[in-house]
This record gives structure tokens, C-alpha cells and sequence, in this order.
């Protein structure tokens, strides 16, 4: 791509020289209007119930286009409130605190407010969608201006004042339109490598079932296992109910507030969900520690090498039955929410585990659970649930067919993920290229 013909300081260290053409703005020039909102009383049911108003939050922000709102307030919030205001569409807004500090959203729909957004609204010879790439380039130097110490802000003034480039409107316009292709192409490539990660995990999903219910040799002599929902299997393998191979105990009865960084490990429902599901090793993996007192008062909370911890809620359905289990010799307890599997038989735990992730397996508690919002995972459910072994050999040469043919997906996954983190920075530096006037594209 070209560069233009000529450039000029901008007077901002960060942002270098602009086209000559170009000139440098105060945000508070270019629209005519730049406000907030409010929240109103939380627990008057008068402002929400059946409302009729758009009222955006800072969650709702998604550096996109928005169509619409998680919350609707009713027109006496927006009578009762003289800080509520409907802006009109095509609107930007920008989050200004909170974990969503610097998020954007391009309103394509009227809306109000809370005081967490501040809206930039009724453009003065300015491209609404122009002004949106140019925002989400300058997104670092503006959250780089806040202040407070947890919770970093940014203020309607610091908004008001940044400084920006500013190319003659028609200019504005096709740079809008040509970000609005390139960004559409590159999201749809991203979007491709997702899926091509989901089929990845599919097929380690499939390699796994195959191999744990129906063995990895293709001429195996089946028996009807004598349970409908697992039809047939290897007739030399066996079912056993999950209680006959296990004894159980729970975690620590803590909360969060009990965790500490030094002590002594501790895996904690939410760590299975989202961290350490299938294994954990606290000589790599970063866990919260509980206070060494709890050696000598909860032993029967303390893991030993293959014991399996499982998370005995989950806020979907899909995640009843994810569990993690020790493989290490480093003590370490079994945290809130959780219910510990000790194994009293003999066999490989990682093929046990392997089983755990098999459909076979989360089916029979998929199918148990109670719950709505949350689904309750109990011992009652896990001991009445069964488990399929083939003889301990077996289960060794198992186990290493499934480490060897997942090892090669996931390589295949991380490449996969690293062209998506090229893609999203090409993503980034073409729109700050192109903005900051570094590039010319018409």
C-alpha cells in the first residue's frame, strides 16, 4: 500500500506525522453533542417492568454495531430522570470505567444510557463509522489517560479534549468504506479458523469415544454390554458401577476469602471448569493455596496422585461431569463445590480419565442433573453411573494411542490459534495504519 505525498507533524508524540492535508481536532469539535446517562433506582420496579426504552450498559458494548440492548427502561425513568436521554441512531459510544473501560459500540438503534458510557453523538463534518476506526485505534492512548488506582476511569472532559486526525470529509468516507471491507474479510477468516478449531476438537472428541467403548482394534469381537445406552463392546472388557471402583469424600468447606498465595494448593470447582479440567499439576499449573492448618483438621479433603475431583455444580448442561485429577505428588486439597473420587481399584487413571471425557460417560450425568440455572452434580448421581474397563494392558496401549493421535490435533490447534492472533493484529495495525493517515487507500 502507498503512503500520501506529503506529511506534517501532528503535534502528538505518539501519533507521528499525518498527511499534510489533514488536520488535528478536538474531539468536542466534531460532534455536536457528547453526554451520558444514569441508572435508575434499581429496585423500582416502575422504571423497568414492561419498558419501552433502549437503555444501554458498558456489557453491552461489543466494538460493533449494536441492535440492541439487554435492559429497557419505561418513560417515567426517562421523565423522572433529567439525565436520561435517548440518543439518536448512529451514535458512538465509548465505556469510560470498569473492566470494560475503552469499548465501543456503534448504535444502530435509539438509546439511553448509564453514567458508565459516555456518547458521542450528531457528528459535525465528521463520518460516524470514520470516527468509530478511529476510536478503536486510539483506544490504548485514551485508556492510557484515565485514572484511579483498581478501577481506572476516563472522563467526559478527558473524551472532550483527545485530539484527533481528521481528514476532509469525502476522505473520511471512503476510508470508512474501505476498513468496512478489509475488517469484513479478515472477521470472516477468523471466523473460518474458529470452526476449523471446533472440527479439531471434534474429532479428538470422536478419537476418544472410539477408543474407550470400542477399542482401537478394528476387528475386536463385541458383546451386548447389557446396558441400553451403551449398546455394544469389547467382549472382553467390563462395566462397573462407578461406586465399586471409588470411595468418596468432599472438598474443603471454604470460600474464596480463605484462599491464599502461599500454603498449600488447592483446586476449586471454578479452576475445573475453566483452567485445570482433565489434569492438574500444581508443579506447572498456578493454583490458590489454603493455610497448612487444614492437614491436620481436613485431611479427607487432601488429594493424593489420582484421585478425581469433580465440580458438583455448573451454570450449563454441557458442563455437568467436568472434573480434574491429581497427577502429581505435591499435597493438594480439593477446594468448595467439589466431591472427591478415591480410587479403590486398580486400573490407569489416565484411561479413566480419558473415559470421563467420553460422551458415554457425560450422558449417563447429562441425563441425571437437576437444576435450571444451575445443575447439581451429586455422589448419588456418580455412583449410580458406570464406568467400562478393558484389562489393565489394554488400557496402557489405550491411553497411548489417544496422547499420540490428540498431541498431533493439538499441534494442529495451536497453529491454528496463532494465525488467529496474526489475523486480529493485522486486524488492528490496518485500521491504526490507515486512520493515522500512515497509509493511503483511495
Amino acid at each position: 500500500m502507498k503512503r500520501y505525498d506529503s506529511y506534517k507533524d501532528s503535534g502528538i508524540d505518539c501519533l507521528g506525522k499525518i498527511p499534510k492535508h489533514w488536520e488535528m481536532k478536538k474531539l468536542n469539535w466534531c460532534f455536536d453533542l457528547i453526554g451520558s446517562g444514569t441508572t435508575p433506582k434499581a429496585d423500582d420496579e416502575e422504571y423497568y417492568n414492561n419498558g419501552k426504552f433502549n437503555w444501554l450498559l458498558t456489557g453491552d458494548l461489543n466494538d460493533g454495531e449494536i441492535w440492541e440492548t439487554s435492559k429497557k427502561i419505561t418513560p417515567k425513568a426517562l421523565n423522572d430522570y433529567s439525565t436520561l436521554k435517548e440518543y439518536p441512531e448512529n451514535s458512538l459510544v465509548i465505556a469510560m470505567y470498569g473492566a470494560t473501560i475503552g469499548k465501543l459500540g456503534l448504535l444502530k438503534l435509539p438509546t439511553t444510557v448509564n453514567q458508565a458510557c459516555c456518547v458521542l453523538a450528531k457528528p459535525i463534518h465528521f463520518h460516524n463509522l470514520f470516527a468509530f476506526y478511529l476510536l478503536l485505534a486510539a483506544r490504548k492512548e485514551i485508556i492510557n489517560m484515565s485514572y484511579g488506582g483498581g478501577q481506572p476511569n476516563i472522563s467526559q472532559e478527558i473524551i472532550k479534549s483527545f485530539r484527533v486526525p481528521t481528514p476532509p470529509l469525502t476522505e473520511q468516507a471512503a476510508i470508512a468504506s474501505f476498513l468496512d471491507r478489509k475488517t469484513i474479510e479478515i472477521d470472516q477468516l477468523i471466523v473460518d479458523k474458529k470452526r476449523l478449531i471446533e472440527l479439531y476438537e471434534e474429532e479428538k472428541t470422536a478419537i476418544i469415544n472410539q477408543a474407550v467403548t470400542k477399542s482401537i482394534d478394528p476387528n475386536v469381537k463385541l458383546k451386548d454390554s447389557g446396558i441400553e445406552w451403551l449398546g455394544e463392546i469389547p467382549e472382553h472388557w467390563k462395566v462397573k458401577r462407578f461406586d465399586f471402583l471409588f470411595s468418596f469424600s468432599r472438598g474443603l468447606a471454604i470460600t474464596k476469602e480463605n484462599l491464599t498465595k502461599e500454603g498449600i494448593p488447592c483446586v476449586n470447582y471454578g479452576e475445573i471448569h475453566s483452567k485445570y479440567g482433565f489434569e492438574v499439576n500444581p508443579n506447572k499449573d498456578i493454583l490458590m493455596c489454603v493455610n497448612k492448618d487444614y492437614l491436620i483438621s481436613s485431611k479427607k479433603s487432601l488429594l493424593k496422585r489420582g484421585d478425581f475431583v469433580f465440580a458438583d455444580t455448573s451454570e450449563d448442561i454441557k458442563g455437568s461431569g467436568n472434573f480434574t485429577y491429581l497427577n502429581s505428588d505435591i499435597p493438594t486439597f480439593a477446594g468448595y463445590h467439589t466431591i472427591i473420587a478415591n480410587p479403590i481399584s486398580k486400573f490407569i487413571h489416565r484411561f479413566v480419565a480419558y473415559f470421563f471425557e467420553s460422551l458415554s460417560f457425560r450422558n449417563q450425568i447429562r441425563c441425571k442433573v437437576t437444576g435450571t440455572k444451575v445443575y447439581s452434580i451429586t455422589q448419588s448421581i456418580l455412583k449410580s453411573s458406570f464406568v467400562i474397563l478393558p484389562p489393565f494392558s489394554e488400557q496402557e496401549i489405550i491411553t497411548q494411542y489417544i496422547e499420540a493421535e490428540c498431541s498431533c490435533i493439538d499441534a494442529k490447534i495451536e497453529k491454528t490459534k496463532k494465525l488467529i492472533d496474526l489475523l486480529t493484529e493485522y486486524r488492528t495495525t490496518l485500521i491504526s495504519e490507515v486512520v493515522t493517515g500512515k497509509i493511503e487507500v483511495i
